[in-house]
């Protein structure tokens, strides 16, 4: 595991690609990622990113065994309420922006997806 590394989700989904293109992407990738073994320390989720980490998300089991392995997930509150999703949290931490600021701040490495 990285513990300096954080990965950013800015965005449901990798990349500007069609909803689905940019799905099937985010859960090869994540999938890819825990084959690696070099894991990140922490993920945020943040603008439409939360919605990465909703029940009905086709990534939140790639998330949870990412968490299950180490990998600290932390979710925008704010972003949570904008889109009404704060009830549907499959995984990750709820935390507010302070949070996130102070989990960039202390990263060595932060690469925005």
């Amino acid at each position: 595991m990285n513990q300096d590394t954080l990965l950013m989700f800015t965005r449901n989904g990798l990349g500007d690609a069609p909803e689905g293109l940019r799905t099937a992407v985010t859960v090869k990738f994540l999938a890819l990622l825990r084959q690696t073994g070099k894991l990140p320390g922490k993920i945020v989720f943040y603008t439409e990113g939360v919605k990465l980490v909703a029940s009905g998300s086709l990534v939140v089991e790639h998330l949870r065994a990412l968490e299950a392995a180490g990998v600290e997930l932390i979710v925008c509150q704010t972003c949570l309420e904008y889109f009404g999703l704060l009830e549907q949290v499959a995984v990750g931490k709820v935390m507010g922006m302070p949070d996130v600021i102070a989990a960039m701040q202390s990263a060595d490495k932060v690469i925005s997806l």
